[in-house]
């Protein structure tokens, strides 16, 4: 019985080599191996760069460029005369391919205006809280994103944020206190926190924020002004410390299409 005994030893020969083929993504869950995301915070000055030309496919394209899994988007224009009345948090989605969420924090000019997630990962939950307001000023708030990541990862929070800027700390002190209270009853649960913070590395603020987070870079990186960065204000931290790892950290030099750079971290999640 030739035939037989050849076919059977193929179809050995198959069955080995099928076991012994490294699985790529999407094929099968890949356990325990770390999950590696790009996460991105840009304050995009409602789609107008330092020449004064207001350009939210440039903005689209710079997001790209990044590859970006996660984005935290701040000074957000939904239906604003001054950005031409464009609903920017869907055109972004949709020049971006990604999902979008826009937490609104004031009316302006007929619209709104406010904080925007952009994310690859499907959005399980969102919500839009604002933060503590001590004085006559703009509405800040955070927004908090539930995110389903694949395979064997569960599920992620992510928190988009942009903090008060004046010079007195306590408008934003109080916002970390509202940030923080809100982590510590799931301080074992997965979460990155972005945004323009209006905070110095060696502020209070940065202080107080880091006793209940991680940065993820130790090394200062300056975002701000877009033209020629002197300061870093713009930031992404983690948290539990154990789950997470820098792999990089950068400032994208792109000095034109708003009046911050964007921030870059490459972060290693384990499952």
């Amino acid at each position: 019985m030739p035939i037989n005994r050849r076919w059977f030893a193929l179809l050995g020969i198959g069955l080995l080599l099928a076991l012994s083929s490294p699985l790529t993504s999407g094929e099968a869950d890949t356990g325990n191996k770390p999950l590696q995301l790009r996460v991105l915070s840009y304050n995009i000055h409602h789609g107008e760069g330092v020449d004064s030309k207001l350009d939210l496919p440039r903005i689209a394209e710079v997001v790209k460029s990044t590859k970006a899994d996660l984005v935290a988007l701040q000074e957000v224009d939904c239906g604003v005369e001054r950005s031409e009345r464009v609903d920017q948090p869907r055109e972004l989605a949709r020049l971006t391919g990604m999902h979008v969420v826009f937490g609104n924090n004031i009316r302006y000019q007929g619209g709104d205006y406010g904080n925007a997630v952009l994310s690859r990962f499907p959005i399980a939950r969102h919500e839009n809280h604002p933060l503590p307001a001590l004085r006559e000023g703009e509405q800040r708030g955070v927004i908090e994103v539930e995110l389903d990541l694949p395979g064997s990862a569960g599920k992620l929070l992510f928190l988009a944020t942009h903090f008060d800027y004046r010079s007195d700390e306590e408008e934003r002190l109080a916002s970390v206190r509202f940030i923080n209270d809100r982590m510590a009853a799931q301080k074992d649960r997965p979460a990155l926190l972005a945004g323009d913070l209006n905070a110095l590395p060696d502020s209070n603020t940065l202080r107080l924020l880091e006793a209940a987070w991680t940065r993820a870079n130790e090394k200062v990186l300056f975002t701000f002004p877009a033209e020629q960065p002197t300061r870093q204000i713009d930031y992404i931290l983690f948290r539990p410390a154990s789950r997470w790892k820098t792999i990089e950290v950068r400032v994208p030099d792109e000095p034109v299409a708003s009046d911050h750079r964007p921030l870059l971290a490459v972060l290693e999640f384990a499952r």
